[in-house]
């Protein structure tokens, strides 16, 4: 930031990796950086001065900054923002007019296709000259705003970082405007992965871990904040900047490099000997993957290599299908946590219980004390069956609060949920997007049609149908599941009662019968009108 006036560096002091970022003037630039080492505030820095200089230059910028929540959003305003304009207008003040700059705090309404508009807190300072800086939650609707400069502060967490993209881009496709993205890595399955490592791209890249941090003067401890946080593969992705999946690898990747061979993943080498499938599930965006290795002599060799993207359960299970024809599979363990169960359930009935095999320990690596597994024959339960069944287990438990979905993909009357709450005798709330439990009681955030939100008390032990989650989950680290898979156990318990009684019975199932027909009335409106009057007093009604 090379000041207007000398006397800058009495209003704010800059690092040098905070200074190579704001002096470099790239259009589109992106910036990976560890944790409290000031990429949020150097950014504001440089988004207030573009505002200043405008002033000074008598043009207008416009800025505007999406953060990944309302809160953070009002964070980057108060704390960030407000003081660098007044710290600017304290100094420069001799060499502007018009007034001081002003805060405001309003609403950001965005049109919807069905319902009222959708409205966001917007926090804006206004300079007297016409600029604007304004920061708004970030998601597609406050991404389709009018052309500016924009900052995406912590893009790596925000839920549908591709859709925020796609809905963005052009915003600031007007020559000249400049956008920047910072963060801090989370895992590779989003859009700022993808910047960050893309091949012959435009972007201007910056990347300061912790440790170059300090190099160039940033007062911190490190040794301290290792020892504090206690989580390896969380201190390499928050602040030695690497990517989740690298960060918490069984094994590095320069000893895979090292097992790697031409031969490995073509299908036509196959030897016919036995062989061991894993199987990555996935929904919507995500990668669903089957890995195929045969046992030679005692080297596991991969056979095949199995990514999609965007595909049905059909497709998976007809994939998996395949896999088992082609080679002499001897063992398939299936990712068996949340929308696993089913797949898995599949398979199993396809190819036998003692071939496929699920994977349930992601749960207890995120501190679960107790994992049960309830045994039965479901083929023919119903959601009454269910209910009756999971409440005899569950009142043993006696638990606070009992979560379930909201629709399976299977069973889209979402009754699962209301029916156990009547089989414990607990209050239920469906449809549930935000969760806080306090002294026995849990205040809820409940959606309804139209993007309205209702806020709702609930006394405790009760049942909650669980919609979405207020922050998009993060993956598990690899080292935690393996460790749970050799400290934790999976208890089993027999459904007691399955009995598909209380359903609703299909009788039949036909086309609707014809009773009436409608008549096409044409002509001029006077005609129109007439016939109309004469209809309506044939019928009695005029």
């Amino acid at each position: 930031m090379s000041a207007p006036a000398p006397d800058l560096p009495q209003v704010v002091r800059f690092l040098p990796y905070q200074r190579a970022w704001i002096e470099d003037a790239s259009r589109f630039k992106i910036g990976m950086f560890a944790r409290q080492t000031g990429k949020t505030f150097t950014t504001g820095g440089e988004c207030v001065d573009d505002c200043v200089r405008a002033w000074v230059e008598g043009r207008r910028v416009r800025w505007v900054i999406l953060s990944r929540s309302e809160r953070q959003a009002a964070e980057m305003m108060a704390e960030v923002i407000k003081p660098f304009t007044a710290a600017f207008y304290g100094v420069y003040n001799t060499l502007l007019r018009g007034g001081e700059p002003s805060f405001h705090e309003g609403e950001f309404r965005s049109p919807q296709a069905a319902g009222p508009d959708a409205v966001y807190k917007a926090l804006e300072v206004r300079f007297p000259n016409g600029s604007r800086i304004t920061a708004l939650p970030a998601n597609p609707d406050t991404a389709r705003g009018p052309s500016a400069n924009v900052i995406l502060d912590e893009f790596a967490f925000h839920a549908r970082s591709r859709d925020i993209w796609a809905a963005l881009f052009p915003v600031i496709s007007r020559t000249g405007l400049k956008l920047r993205v910072i963060s801090t890595p989370n895992g590779k399955g989003n859009k700022f992965h993808e910047l960050m490592t893309a091949e012959g791209s435009v972007w201007s890249r910056h990347v300061v871990d912790i440790h170059e941090a300090v190099r160039q003067g940033l007062e911190r401890d490190i040794d301290m904040l290792r020892r504090g946080m206690a989580d390896e593969d969380a201190w390499a992705q928050e602040y030695e900047l690497k990517w989740l999946d690298e960060a918490s690898a069984w094994l590095d990747y320069d000893l895979i490099a090292g097992c790697e061979h031409p031969e490995a993943g073509r299908p036509e080498l196959y030897r016919g000997g036995l062989c061991f499938v894993g199987v990555d599930i996935a929904a919507r965006n995500d990668l669903f993957v089957i890995w195929v290795v045969e046992a030679v002599g005692d080297v596991l060799w991969t056979r095949e290599i199995i990514a999609r993207r965007r595909i049905s359960f059909a497709e998976q299970d007809r994939l998996l299908d395949e896999v088992m024809r082609r080679y002499r599979v001897v063992r398939v363990r299936i990712d068996q946590t949340g929308m696993g169960e089913k797949p898995v359930e599949d398979a199993q009935r396809r190819h036998g219980a003692l071939r496929v095999e699920g994977v349930l320990f992601t749960a207890a690596a995120k501190d679960a004390d107790r994992l049960i597994k309830v045994r039965g024959d479901f083929s023919a339960a119903n959601n009454h069956a269910l209910a009756r069944a999971f409440a005899a287990i569950i009142k043993e438990l006696q638990p606070d609060l009992v979560l379930t979905g909201v629709q399976a993909h299977n069973d889209l009357d979402g009754s699962a949920g209301p029916l156990l709450a009547e089989s414990l005798g607990l209050p239920y709330v469906g449809y549930v997007s935000g969760v806080a439990v306090n002294d026995g009681k849990s205040m809820i955030r409940k959606e309804y049609p139209g993007g309205l939100l209702a806020e709702m008390e609930v006394t405790l032990p009760a049942v909650l149908g669980i919609q979405a989650a207020e922050q998009p989950p993060r993956y598990v680290a690899v080292s935690k599941v393996r460790q749970a898979m050799k400290t934790s156990s999976i208890e089993e318990m027999d459904a007691s009662d399955l009995d598909p009684c209380g359903a609703p019975e299909i009788v039949r199932m036909f086309q609707p019968e014809a009773t009436a027909h409608a008549e096409m009335i044409e002509g001029t409106p006077e005609e129109v009108s007439a016939k109309l009057v004469g209809l309506f007093k044939e019928l009695g009604v005029l």
